[in-house]
């Protein structure tokens, strides 16, 4: 990609979804179109599923909500938001989350962005592979160093404590930042571990900041009964506001409303102050109209039926996409525990589809798109010369089953024409 040539301005790299999107129009995909098969896909389908309630297709928007939103959201959705979190996680806790503990931003990375702004001169932990979108956000905040952590395939890509501690205390990290369920792995801290991730931060006086947006794909245990299981570090905090717990989350994919854009931040009321402070200049509040019709989706119940309606409907798409792959001899070293993503390994095809960026280059021929694993090699400023994650590419069962079918078929195409 060529330099700007106006003065003043950088490059600003695209995500690796947004950039596969980008070549996909390029070469004639658009969305909905019947020939394409978008595997590549960062969001759940959203229209009805089996068993979930029905999909919000009216909103009668009251007129005050057409003027800004506080920066923080309307105080209804953040009390929303915390009595849901003490009801799913805090009912035999005697320290509960507040209105106070909350804010609501204008989707994941406007709500990561702020939390980012508002770190001090501090060394920042982060796991790879990660959050393609994680590689800008942590590079363009230099008050914080980031300082990667490799996981292991052979570890199942999963971070033990000792050596989170080790990290912790050896390189000095006052956070942590890091995406559970992951993706793109789909790895899962929960039970036992998670509570002991907490109890270290607590300890270690390192905070760690997770994003909880796929905390309701979860498929460890199925099936689960009533009521789903739901995974947060807020069921271990002890202290809501002194604990150094940040948790994230939002509407985009465990209540599949991508587009509405309506994330949440649940913190100690200082961390609260400081983001409400960095959205002020970063991006004058979340969408106004939509918050008062989100609190229905945000009643115990409803987030009950959608979620068991989901893990149920999304195992299948797992099962399916799992198998398709191994059919295809594509190596998955890890199954995933959440999220609606495998993390596979194409060392074993034949050249040049064991690399990810040609893998997805020539899937594009076939109408069929993937995300090369190189851009969850979060890399921010490019301080690292050697790229990892070449022969990975991520597949997602977002998509709904026709499109996932469509996807695999292509798949298979692509890899009897180089056989």
């Amino acid at each position: 990609m060529t330099q700007p040539t106006i003065p003043g301005f950088r490059r600003v790299p695209r995500t690796g979804v947004i950039y596969v999107m980008h070549r996909a129009r390029r070469e004639g995909y658009r969305p909905g179109h019947p020939d394409w098969a978008n595997l590549g896909q960062g969001m759940p389908e959203t229209g009805p599923i089996p068993g979930a309630p029905p999909r919000v297709e009216t909103l009668r928007i009251d007129p005050a909500a057409q003027e800004y939103s506080p920066i923080t959201g309307e105080i209804a959705l953040r009390q929303k938001v915390a009595d849901l979190y003490n009801a799913l996680f805090r009912q035999d806790k005697a320290s509960k989350y507040t209105w106070e503990n909350v804010s609501i931003a204008g989707g994941g990375r406007a709500a990561l962005t702020r939390i980012a702004a508002a770190l001090g001169n501090i060394n920042m932990g982060h796991f790879l592979p990660d959050y393609t979108a994680y590689e800008e956000l942590l590079s363009v905040f230099k008050a914080f160093i980031p300082i990667p952590i490799l996981l292991d395939p052979d570890e199942g890509y999963q971070a033990p404590l000792a050596m989170l501690k080790r990290e912790i205390l050896g390189r000095g990290l006052s956070a942590l930042l890091v995406s559970n369920p992951c993706n793109p792995t789909g790895q899962l801290v929960e039970g036992e571990r998670l509570r002991r991730w907490v109890r270290m931060a607590r300890d270690l006086h390192c905070s760690l900041i997770i994003d909880e947006f796929y905390s309701h794909y979860i498929y460890t245990g199925l099936p689960n009964g009533y009521p789903p299981k739901i995974v947060s570090a807020a069921r271990y905090v002890e202290d809501v506001n002194a604990d150094p717990v940040i948790i994230v989350d939002g509407l985009t994919k465990n209540w599949r409303y991508p587009g509405w854009r309506l994330s949440w931040t649940l913190a100690p009321k200082e961390v609260i102050n400081a983001i409400a402070s960095a959205g002020s200049f970063l991006d004058g509040g979340p969408n106004h109209p939509f918050q008062a019709p989100a609190l229905e989706l945000l009643e115990p119940e409803h987030v009950f039926q959608e979620t068991e309606a989901l893990q149920k409907h999304f195992s299948q798409k797992r099962q399916y996409t799992l198998d398709r792959l191994r059919d295809l001899d594509i190596e998955i070293e890890s199954e995933p525990a959440g999220t609606f993503y495998v993390w596979a390994n194409l060392s074993s095809l034949p050249a040049p589809l064991n690399d990810g960026l040609s893998f997805f280059k020539e899937g594009l021929k076939e109408k069929v798109i993937t995300v090369p694993g190189v851009f969850f090699d979060v890399n921010p400023d490019r301080r690292r010369s050697i790229a990892r994650y070449g022969n990975y590419t991520r597949i997602s069962f977002g998509p709904d089953m026709p499109t996932l079918e469509r996807g695999f078929d292509a798949l298979a195409r692509l890899i009897t024409r180089f056989s």
